[in-house]
């Protein structure tokens, strides 16, 4: 019986692939081919204007066309000849494709000589719609040679990921150019068999329904004539038809299928090779929604609307109608697909604020679903910060992906940091590109976790990354499958009536607290360490000028930069896409990245610097220097978000003992040995060391990485096993410094690379700060800077977005096992009942905390950064060069220590001539709160936002005196919308802020 199964199943394959599938089209002629390439091929995008006024140069079918990132249009003209008037025309047009890989070769989009648009090409969008009353053939392809680089090896090191070494050979050849007929009754017929059929190998053997429907495609397969195909489909499908009216089961799994075409806003192309990809699809959906009215298709990414608004209005045009028809549907909320672990809190609220905002703008609506497929994990502050932001939902994929533990929920209910939770839901069907095959749709009914409880899950479906999204086809399997035994039921509809059916089918679900981390990709957090900078720098730098900028404004000194800061934001918020910021995109991206980020930061400071001189601007001669601090915590007296005099304090001592160097600011006491490594850092207070016998801080260690898979997006936890400690010195000087810090000097040479260590004791300081300098020239390697903290503890913070996270440092689980390298912001802090540390750093977000068994008895924990990496693909010289990288080393007795340690080295003080001004508001009372934000309104007011948020994880509460003149004021949501008071209450002038737990908390003072 299995042999006979096996040979009819190698029946069905054959017959359709080679004899069914190739009669849906009949060509009746070839079109004349003409051809332009864009500068030789090589060209950056042309307009459709430019494009149709150049000279064209005879092209044929068989002819080479497209070096890597190269643009060639197609001039393709033809007489359509006489045909039934009831035939139906279609153009057939193949740019020379794999038949795999759709979204990762060439694409085309395809334009009437007046610039309108009819739709996208790819390898699973052949085809073009031609009426027989539209006369004569004339169109233009614009074709994009986009390299396939997975093809030959997916982590192989290409050159194909940087434009100026791609090469100049071309990729593809023009494999078809032709009118055709094509024949509905087959095309219907291919979908019967290949719904039946997929739907037959998806089931057990043992189940007698797939006996049936084996025996019912081979009794069809025997009606067909191989030699009249197109003359005796309808009676194989009469034949069939029978299979197909069986009904599903009552209890049936329910799949909500949404259409949906996931584009990565840069990867393995540009972002200009995106806004492209955008325009395809989204023309590919439209045409299609025009002859099928059953299409829904939900798009994320506020940033991809605007593109196509900007670069290809006649497209956006056919968007927004189908916006307002309900079957286009805005999702997400946020700007883009951003990763979620390393972007800031601000940014993170700005995400939604500007992807929001745009979508208000344009079309009236406020996204109710947070869209993330495909980001690397997701970090425990986000279900605030999404319902804060006007979402009640959140859905994701990519826990599926999961190395060791398999996640045990479908549906649940998330809960944040702070207690808010999030009803979630993760497609079961284990893909955001689905086709609605049969595999993959009983894939989807036995992988639900939720059985019994419910039976309802979503599947997004449409070839992703520029493949053009739904199908013709996937509509045909899902109309199939509405009510087919054997099959889940399949119903197309919008997230929104997925979520809302979900909800109620399970009303109590079950409860995940805390960060959705994934076990894989854990080298995101550390690859292209330039780009991890820039996005750090710029956040805190648009932190600054936001709040100089308020500042002056409500002093009459200037007014509000809001296009230029809007424009600020959009940038860093692209580069926050989960391919980018995550250093997983090809060389061109990142090179963009750094060129973007230097712009932003160039015009930022000249902003910061522009409001802090009138600022600061003294009208008398009695000005001096100030420190201006844009902090939330006053340092060595300057004002918290403002600016007082200097205050001196005393100079750093310098010593030597035995070859050792002793820094001294009579706060702490730092013994360096005779190598450069740390020795000892004793709280003088307390006379702990926070350094464990027999252990030194700032090692820099270097370890072999090279993953199983995905090189840059991977750290395997196998690289622990081989270790080199750097500790060869080639020199060791001391500096005493005329702002009275001191600094040990340290220089190492190793392997291909050079580092300079510099530790600098400041007066007063509580902390020794420490610089990194690398020439990196390794491959395959990571760097790790080590330091031990002599604490007993089995858990450490660390920090994320609008507060902290505390993972176990043990491996007691295995989900704890996994765990072995994590994502944090500006400090991790290990701690015992009154006495820690926190390690603060600049722009690093990969760590490991581990413990050891120390001599005493007791444990001690090991924090390491981790600060460079050399993966070879996508970007073979990831990392390549000159880095600096700060960090700092804390006495921290509680987190209050450490989220200050925080700031402190990403928000150092400035030092001006000029005189001291207050800060624009202040908190008092009992409490503390930290001020995130300052800002005019995005609405163009006037109104000024404040955004606190609590960052201990304790209850507190403050009072906020602002500087200047208001109205009235209100609390807000994330999009400034007013809400019911959450702690706020106003009393004779006072304002007085109750705060939970990493409560965030926005406040509107609406001017005078």
């Amino acid at each position: 019986m299995h042999d006979r199964r096996s040979l009819i199943e190698k029946r069905i394959d054959r017959v359709l692939t080679e004899r069914i599938k190739p009669a849906v089209h009949r060509t009746v002629a070839e079109l004349d081919v003409t051809a332009w390439h864009v500068d030789g091929g090589q060209g950056e995008p042309v307009s459709p204007a430019t494009a149709f006024a150049a000279d064209y140069e005879p092209f044929a079918v068989g002819d080479r066309w497209g070096p890597a990132w190269g643009t060639t249009w197609f001039r393709l003209r033809g007489d359509v000849p006489s045909v039934a008037e009831s035939a139906h025309l279609e153009l057939v047009i193949d740019l020379g494709w794999a038949d795999h890989s759709p979204g990762f070769q060439s694409e085309g989009l395809v334009y009437r000589p007046n610039g309108s648009v009819v739709k996208g090409l790819n390898p699973r969008n052949t085809w073009v719609p031609w009426r027989t009353t539209d006369g004569a053939v004339d169109l233009y392809v614009e074709a994009a040679a986009n390299p396939l680089i997975l093809e030959v090896h997916p982590f192989l090191p290409t050159t194909l990921g940087e434009k100026t070494t791609a090469g100049d050979e071309p990729l593809y050849r023009l494999a078809r150019a032709d009118v055709c007929v094509i024949d509905h009754e087959v095309w219907e017929l291919v979908a019967d068999i290949d719904v039946l059929n997929g739907l037959m190998l998806s089931l057990p053997e043992s189940d007698g329904w797939r006996s049936e429907l084996m025996y019912g495609l081979e009794r069809g397969l025997d009606t067909l004539d191989l030699q009249d195909v197109a003359g005796t489909a309808a009676a194989v499908r009469a034949q069939l038809a029978p299979l197909l009216q069986r009904r599903a089961d009552e209890g049936s799994h329910h799949v909500s299928a949404v259409g949906h075409a996931h584009i990565d806003s840069a990867w393995l192309w540009p972002t200009r090779e995106t806004v492209r990809k955008v325009a395809r699809t989204v023309s590919n959906v439209t045409n299609l929604m025009d002859e099928h009215d059953d299409l829904v298709f939900a798009m994320s990414s506020a940033q991809q609307y605007e593109w196509i608004e900007e670069h290809r209005p006649e497209v956006f045009a056919k968007l927004a109608d189908q916006v307002k028809t309900g079957r286009l549907v805005p999702t997400g909320g946020m700007w883009v697909e951003s990763d979620t672990n390393m972007v800031g809190g601000e940014a993170m609220a700005r995400q939604f604020v500007m992807g929001q905002g745009y979508f208000r703008e344009k079309f009236g609506i406020t996204c109710e679903q947070v869209w993330l497929p495909d980001s690397f994990g997701y970090s425990a502050a986000l279900p605030q910060i999404v319902k804060q932001a006007g979402c009640t939902h959140f859905l994701t994929q990519k826990i599926s992906w999961n190395q060791q533990n398999v996640f045990p929920h479908h549906t649940f209910s998330w809960e944040g940091i702070d207690g808010t939770r999030v009803f979630t839901h993760f497609p079961p069907i284990d893909t955001y590109n689905s086709d609605l095959s049969g595999r993959e749709l009983a894939h989807a009914a036995s992988n639900f976790r939720d059985k019994g409880a419910t039976n309802l899950s979503l599947a997004p479906f449409g070839w992703g990354d520029g493949g053009g999204g739904p199908t013709r086809e996937m509509l045909q399997r899902a109309r199939r499958t509405t009510d087919l035994q054997g099959s889940p039921k399949v119903t197309i509809e919008t997230p929104a009536a997925f979520f809302e059916r979900a909800e109620k089918a399970y009303p109590n679900p079950p409860v995940w607290v805390g960060e959705l981390y994934l076990e894989l990709h854990r080298g995101t957090y550390t690859s292209q360490a330039k780009t991890k900078q820039g996005n750090r720098r710029c956040e805190h730098l648009l932190r600054e000028a936001e709040l100089w900028a308020t500042t002056a404004a409500v002093r009459d000194l200037a007014p509000y930069p809001s296009e230029a800061l809007r424009r600020c934001w959009k940038t860093v918020l692209l580069q926050q896409f989960h391919d980018i910021l995550p250093g997983s995109s090809i060389a061109w991206v990142h090179r963009e990245a750094a060129e973007q980020y230097d712009a932003v930061a160039a015009e930022l400071e000249a902003l910061i610097d522009d409001r802090l001189a009138l600022l600061t601007a003294a009208p008398d001669a009695s000005a001096g220097e100030v420190m201006v601090n844009a902090s939330p915590y006053s340092r060595s007296g300057t004002p918290a978000l403002g600016a007082g005099p200097r205050h001196d304090v005393p100079p750093v001592r310098v010593t030597r003992e035995d070859d050792s160097v002793v820094l001294d600011n009579d706060v702490v006491r730092v013994r360096l040995d005779a190598r450069g490594l740390v020795t000892s850092v004793v709280d003088l207070e307390t006379g702990r060391d926070t350094v464990p016998p027999g252990q030194v801080a700032g090692l820099l260690q270097l370890h072999p990485d090279f993953p199983n898979m995905w090189d840059a997006w991977d750290v395997d936890a196998f690289y622990r096993n081989t270790v080199a400690d750097l500790v060869d010195l080639d020199a060791l000087d001391v500096e005493e410094r005329p702002d009275g810090s001191a600094a040990v000097v340290v220089r190492r040479t190793f392997a291909e690379s050079t580092a300079v260590q510099t530790f600098i004791l400041r007066p007063g300081a509580r902390q020794l700060n420490g610089t990194v300098e690398v020439d990196w020239h390794e491959r395959e390697k990571i760097l790790k800077l080590s330091v031990p903290i002599d604490v007993h503890t089995d858990r450490a913070a660390f920090e994320t977005q609008f507060g902290h996270l505390v993972r176990p440092t043990h491996q007691n689980t295995s989900w704890d096992e996994a765990r072995f390298e994590v994502c944090a912001h500006r400090f991790v802090h290990v701690a015992e009942r009154g006495f820690g540390v926190a390690v603060a750093n600049s722009s690093t977000y990969g760590h490991d905390v581990t413990r050891h068994a120390g001599d005493d008895g007791a444990t001690f924990s090991v924090v390491r950064l981790s600060l460079l990496r050399a993966p070879r693909f996508p970007d073979p010289a990831t990392d390549q060069g000159q880095h600096t990288l700060h960090y700092s080393v804390a006495v921290a007795p509680d987190i209050a220590d450490a989220v200050r340690a925080g700031y402190d080295v990403n928000l150092p003080e400035r030092r001006l001539t000029g005189r001291a001004f207050e800060p624009v508001l202040r908190l008092t009372g009992q409490g503390e709160a930290a001020v995130e934000a300052v800002k005019l309104a995005e609405d163009g007011s006037g109104d000024v936002v404040v955004r606190l948020y609590e960052p201990y994880g304790a209850r507190t509460s403050v009072e906020v005196e602002p500087d200047f003149e208001f109205a009235q004021v209100r609390q807000t949501n994330l999009l400034e919308d007013q809400i019911e008071p959450d702690g706020l209450t106003t009393d004779e002038g006072r304002i007085s802020l109750q705060l939970r737990p990493f409560q965030i908390a926005t406040l509107r003072f609406s001017r005078r």
